[in-house]
C-alpha cells in the first residue's frame, strides 16, 4: 500500500473527504518525525510503539572488494507492534 492508497482507505473508513485524510496523514507523520528527532517515544495503544535506538559503530567487510569498513554509529527509529497488532 503506498500513500495514496492509504489515503483512499483512511478516507473510506473515517468517512472523511481525501484532502481532510491527506492533511490528518500528514500532520501524523509531521508530529511523529518531530517527537523522534527528539527522542520521545510515540505510544499508541493496540498498535504499537515507536522509538529512537542508537546503532554502536561497527566494522564491516566489503564483498566486492573484501576490504574491511566501517560503518558509523547512527540513530535508528524502532517500531514494536501492539498486541492487537500482533494477534491480527
Amino acid at each position: 500500500m503506498n500513500k495514496a492508497e492509504l489515503i483512499g482507505a483512511m478516507a473510506a473508513e473515517s468517512g472523511l473527504s481525501k484532502t481532510d485524510s491527506k492533511k490528518a496523514l500528514d500532520a501524523f507523520t509531521a508530529s511523529v518525525t518531530k517527537a523522534m528527532k527528539a527522542g520521545d517515544k510515540v505510544s499508541l495503544v493496540g498498535f504499537g510503539t515507536f522509538s529512537v535506538v542508537e546503532r554502536g559503530a561497527r566494522m564491516c567487510i566489503n564483498p566486492s572488494t573484501k576490504k574491511p569498513i566501517e560503518i558509523a554509529a547512527k540513530k535508528v527509529v524502532k517500531f514494536k507492534p501492539g498486541t492487537e497488532l500482533t494477534a491480527e
